[in-house]
């Protein structure tokens, strides 16, 4: 008997070590354990995928952020998410557009598949808002207005993938109808959706210029969101698959098709099998191919937040297909034509513009709007610097610590942006890149009232045309 009762309790610590050790193990590397019992790490039981993707522009010049979003709605969807749980913000102006040699067809890449069929229309045209974005994220149905009304009603255990594609700026993500999303709301509505308890972990994928700058010195770790970025907090990102490039777009295509990040995750999970790749080793890959094979034209790819859940699989939040993988092979170390992002735009048009016939009135406009959109642009630029100028002269500028938020009093900062935008006119998304300036202004104690009159007197003579923020509205 004292043997057998040995023998028991022997067997029940061990049994108790065992399954002191599978928890750990589960907490440290979820997807490895479920793979153990032959699992492709799917929600399990009652577990939804949820995923939100938005395209934050308008217009055919930046034909490639809508193409980027359908794409992402094509690997989700092909992966097993349903349509009610898929929330699209998209302008929707683009499939239709004149200029389109393909009506009725958006293709993000080269020889790419149609990516326009069968995507939700949830949030179009002027429902692509960032109080529609913020309130879709915290299933708030009541605070929506226009678009489909679908929002993430998300439950406690349930997973959140989150693609936004756009401009950006310093603390700043470009919204085509209505104020910028500025970092500190966006933080604070994450912060609010963790508070609610209404899901388990959060990944978000962010194309933008400075778009660490959205995250860096502002996102807790503890939030269980991970974040990648298209680039650091100071770099702008890139468009490719653009005239002229190499590879190039088919005839007839005279705008850029893709952004160098999105296509590279996106490209990535079309051609892995995403049970079992881990966020981290897309990350790794998108990150080297991002960077563009060590080039100037390239961007540093960054992570933030909860870095454990990189771990997870990619199918935990994309889906899988085992064994439908139709695309060519990822390639990491091939070099991409490249515009930066600001500048593609004007890209396009000049490309459009020398192949129109000489003297043709199309051609005319067209050298004439792009010509209206540069002056705007040297506009910003010198009102900026003179403003600066004024404002700090030749003191020593306070600058903030790497790794830092872009501002503490994001009040001021945005006051700033509108007090700039009441003289100056709208900063687009070309003048997004100045907010760092505006941040250096309220991180040196600039108040309100002398941003008014430097901006004043800077501007006064300014005939806005355009860009009238009283037309276009105001980015803050």
């Amino acid at each position: 008997m004292f043997n057998m009762m040995n023998w028991t309790m022997s067997f029940q610590l061990k049994l108790l070590l065992l399954i002191v050790l599978v928890v750990q193990y589960s907490k440290a590397t979820r997807p490895s354990l479920f793979h153990l019992f032959g699992s492709t790490n799917e929600p399990q039981g009652d577990s939804t995928t949820w995923a939100v993707l938005v395209a934050g522009s308008n217009g055919y010049d930046n034909y490639r952020h809508q193409a980027d979003v359908c794409h992402a709605y094509q690997i989700l969807k092909r992966g097993g998410l349903k349509d009610e749980n898929i929330i699209v913000f998209m302008y929707d102006d683009i499939a239709n557009d004149p200029s389109n040699p393909r009506p009725g067809v958006i293709i993000n890449s080269p020889n790419g598949p149609d990516v326009y069929a069968g995507v939700p229309k949830d949030y179009t045209g002027e429902s692509v808002t960032t109080d529609n974005f913020f309130a879709v994220l915290l299933g708030n149905e009541t605070a929506v207005q226009g678009g489909s009304g679908k929002v993430v009603a998300s439950k406690p255990d349930d997973k959140i993938f989150v693609y936004f594609t756009d401009h950006g700026g310093p603390g700043i993500l470009c919204m085509p109808t209505g104020p910028f999303i500025y970092a500190n709301d966006f933080i604070k509505v994450l912060e609010t959706k963790h508070a609610m308890g209404t899901y388990d972990e959060m990944v978000i994928y962010v194309e933008a210029c400075e778009s660490g700058s959205i995250f860096e010195g502002l996102l807790p770790a503890d939030l269980n969101i991970y974040v990648t970025t298209a680039s650091n907090a100071n770099e702008s990102s890139w468009g490719t698959y653009c005239p002229d490039m190499s590879p190039p777009p088919p005839p007839g295509f005279d705008t850029c098709l893709g952004d160098l990040y999105s296509i590279s995750w996106m490209e990535d999970s079309d051609s892995e099998d995403l049970r079992h790749e881990t966020l981290e080793e897309q990350y790794l890959k998108v990150k080297m191919r991002t960077y563009n094979n060590h080039s100037s034209e390239g961007s540093h790819v960054m992570q933030y937040g909860t870095l454990g859940i990189s771990k997870e699989t990619v199918s935990v939040y994309q889906g899988s297909t085992p064994g439908s993988f139709s695309a060519k092979p990822f390639q990491s170390s091939d070099s991409m034509g490249v515009v930066n992002q600001r500048d593609a735009d004007l890209y396009s048009m000049w490309k459009r513009y020398k192949k129109l016939t000489e003297e043709s009135q199309q051609k005319e406009e067209l050298f004439n709007k792009i010509k209206e959109i540069t002056a705007h642009r040297a506009h910003l630029d010198g009102s900026v610097d003179m403003i600066k100028g004024y404002l700090l002269g030749n003191e020593l500028v306070s600058v903030r610590d790497e790794g830092s938020a872009l501002v503490d009093d994001w009040g001021c900062l945005k006051s700033m942006v509108r007090t700039f935008e009441k003289y100056c006119g709208s900063l687009t998304q070309y003048g997004m890149k100045h907010t760092r300036t505006f941040a250096n202004l309220c991180n040196n104690g600039v108040n309100n009232k002398a941003m008014d009159e430097a901006t004043k007197h800077t501007c006064s003579s300014y005939k806005m045309g355009r860009w009238n923020p009283a037309i276009v509205g105001y980015s803050a």
